[in-house]
């Protein structure tokens, strides 16, 4: 007996969904670790088989895109048709009905930590850090995940392209904070992002140009410690207010650096794998020596302080097989690497470079594309 449709053969669909609707769909696929696009290919699949289903009120409801089987959609534009339901009352019964049969997961016991802590680090510049950084952020606020987002470069990318002027160079900022220069609170300086189903998780600590001064003023601390504890203890205030704290590092295998490597590292009574670093990369050999250099630091950092650093995995960033053998072999050895694994393969799409062009988060400008589907990957990868 052949299958109805092809589930490899996808569609996109769109349809008319309210904000608590769609926003409740995408935690729950994050809490049990499924692809939007499954499950509602499971709701559809269940809602026409079912009978009497309750009425959804979509009234106020805006776009919502996912992809279906082609047979699976015909079908479904049947079913709605002989039952006199709309097409978006049938998608919208349809998710309802997957998420009454697939409840949230029993909450995880409080971790005695606080947040979990994850870098985005790699010596080389260009590779796409500020954007995966920002995008799983996104991701991961749109889950229901307090996130604080932290712009640890001094180019000021991330804050910039968020549509955010960098601090004043003498105004406070998290440099100061860890050089004990800074009066105040480090909250103070935090702006919540806006837009998305994000709106209320997240928030963005900016850059300030005075960060090009800290690997300088770390070297000649009289602290022997400070170099490695600076930034933990600058954050140490605001852990407990967010489930995420995620730091976008600049392009440097400085102390700035070995700070953030320490962040991130696996604490006393903390799991494994529950926080550490993650590390864009393009499909190229310039990536590969760039990695070599920092996996080199790492572990100098890791024999030196007696601590475990987790390196969560690589995301392929900008990926294109049109560029040949070079793409296409390059990948193929990150991928042999095995541990750290590859996390996910960011395609080469304009939805960033426009979104960055429009100082809009991506999730904002392209919430239903490819690359925004991948950033939801790597956030559920490095959650669960």
């Amino acid at each position: 007996m052949t299958a109805p449709y092809d589930p490899s053969d996808r569609e996109k669909v769109v349809a008319k969904l309210p904000a608590e609707l769609r926003k409740e769909l995408k935690v729950r696929a994050a809490e049990l670790g499924k692809d939007i696009q499954d499950a509602v290919t499971e709701g559809v699949e269940s809602w026409q088989k079912a009978k009497d289903r309750p009425v959804v009120d979509t009234s106020g409801g805006t776009s919502f895109a996912t992809y279906l089987p082609v047979g699976l959609y015909g079908k479904l534009k049947e079913v709605c048709k002989a039952r006199n339901v709309s097409y978006n009352q049938g998608i919208a019964q349809s998710i309802r009905l997957w998420l009454d049969g697939n409840p949230s997961p029993r909450p995880k016991p409080p971790r005695v930590t606080g947040a979990r802590r994850i870098v985005f680090g790699n010596q080389k510049g260009g590779v796409g850090k500020t954007s995966v950084s920002a995008g799983v952020a996104q991701s991961l606020a749109e889950s229901g995940h307090r996130t604080l987002l932290i712009d640890f470069d001094p180019q000021g990318h991330l804050t910039k392209q968020l549509g955010h002027p960098l601090l004043d160079i003498d105004a406070p900022s998290l440099a100061k904070h860890m050089l004990g220069e800074a009066h105040g609170e480090l909250r103070d300086l935090l702006v919540p992002i806006k837009g998305g189903d994000f709106e209320d998780h997240l928030w963005l600590l900016p850059a300030c140009k005075d960060a090009f001064l800290l690997d300088a003023k770390l070297a000649t601390s009289r602290s022997v410690r400070i170099k490695e504890t600076a930034l933990e203890k600058a954050l140490e205030p605001l852990e407990q207010d967010f489930d995420y704290i995620l730091v976008d590092c600049p392009p440097s295998l400085g102390y700035s650096m070995d700070t953030a490597l320490y962040y991130c590292r696996t604490r006393e009574g903390e799991e494994e794998d529950t926080s550490g670093i993650v590390i864009p990369v393009l499909a190229e050999d310039s990536s590969a020596d760039a990695y070599d250099m920092l996996y080199d630091q790492i572990q100098d950092l890791i024999e030196d302080l007696d601590i475990d650093i987790t390196m969560l995995g690589f995301v392929v960033n900008m990926y294109d097989s049109r560029k040949g053998y070079v793409a296409t072999s390059s990948l193929a050895e990150w991928r042999k690497i095995g541990e750290p694994p590859v996390l996910a393969i960011v395609p080469e799409l304009k939805d960033q470079r426009e979104a960055v062009r429009v100082k809009q988060p991506l999730l904002v400008h392209a919430p239903y594309g490819e690359q925004s589907e991948v950033m939801r990957t790597v956030a559920r990868r490095i959650s669960t």
